[in-house]
């Protein structure tokens, strides 16, 4: 693996997830893989979940970590060529990602995106810019329109949980008081059209994703009618595609209760984290029996082990 910046950076989502199970068995089995080999974080936005799995991953590996908070502790960094930099940057791209790779054996970045001008958020300015002047592998711990990392730890969490062979799978849209990304909700629609499962879309209508995405899979605008004996629910909040960035609806109707939950199949509930109780879903289903969102978030560092364990294969 030379890079994992998008799902499809994926070639065999099956043998990732055997990896994935055999690392977490045993995490340290290979912990001189990344012996005398650094990482650098790179954090454009906070991060909770995917800082502390990433440098439990990679210290698993035997590797050493550095972080940055390059919005608070770095230079501001221009992207664009042939620009006169005589506004607020201090440093190109070029010189950065070049000089970042001689310190650092794979590069990982966080950068969210504007949610103001969609043609630059697909263009994934950052990290795509990371990838071209660097000289060493990149991963993404989340971009614009993207977080692979959680998309591979979900779709373990599945194949740890799931009681068929083709479980039923929602992805449901619920309320949320700020405009989010579409980086989680496409990155899990991704990787479901990898996976064996039935999978199904619902929201309110006008929060369609990006349609080259969702291509093939059903979309059903009736929250319940998708619920109706589904194995898995993961909720998740995103804001308008097509009016881009924008919030048009808060409807209260869709926060996940146990109302939407008794319609299932007895189904496992899921979130990406970190989520907002009693808005994206109530107490009582979060605290419930039903919601596996704690070891869903234990498989962050697995997930990140197993990307960090084949592009160090292909290091050595």
């Amino acid at each position: 693996m030379k890079k994992y910046t998008s799902v499809d950076d994926i070639l065999n989502l099956n043998e990732l997830l055997n990896l994935a199970k055999k690392i977490k068995a045993n995490p340290l089995s290979n912990k001189y893989l990344g012996k005398d080999k650094t990482i650098g974080l790179l954090f454009f936005n906070p991060s909770l979940r995917t800082r502390l799995s990433t440098q439990k991953a990679a210290r698993n590996l035997g590797m050493d970590c550095m972080v940055m908070n390059l919005n608070t502790e770095g230079w501001t960094l221009e992207f664009e060529d042939g620009t006169v930099m005589d506004g607020i940057a201090s440093e190109h791209i070029k010189e950065a990602a070049k000089v970042i790779s001689q310190y650092c054996d794979i590069i990982a970045i966080r950068c969210f995106p504007t949610l103001r001008d969609k043609e630059k958020d697909e263009e994934e300015t950052v990290i795509s810019s990371f990838v071209k002047y660097a000289t060493v592998p990149v991963i993404s711990l989340e971009g614009a329109t993207e977080h692979p990392l959680q998309a591979l730890a979900d779709a373990l969490t599945i194949e740890e949980y799931k009681k068929t062979e083709r479980p039923k799978v929602v992805l449901s849209w619920a309320p949320h008081p700020k405009a989010l990304p579409q980086s989680v909700s496409n990155s899990f629609v991704k990787i479901m059209k990898k996976m064996e499962v039935d999978f199904i879309i619902t929201h309110p209508e006008g929060y369609e994703l990006n349609p080259e995405i969702t291509k093939g899979v059903p979309i059903e605008y009736n929250q319940e009618k998708a619920f109706k004996n589904a194995d898995f629910i993961y909720a998740k909040n995103w804001s308008n595609y097509t009016n881009y960035g924008k919030i048009i609806s808060e409807d209260p109707k869709w926060t996940i209760s146990k109302r939407q939950m008794e319609l299932t199949n007895h189904a496992r509930f899921m979130h990406c984290l970190p989520v907002r109780r009693n808005m994206i879903v109530n107490d009582d289903i979060l605290d419930s029996e039903a919601s596996i969102v704690i070891p869903e978030a234990n498989n962050r560092t697995y997930s990140a082990q197993t990307i960090l364990t084949k592009i160090l294969e292909r290091l050595i």
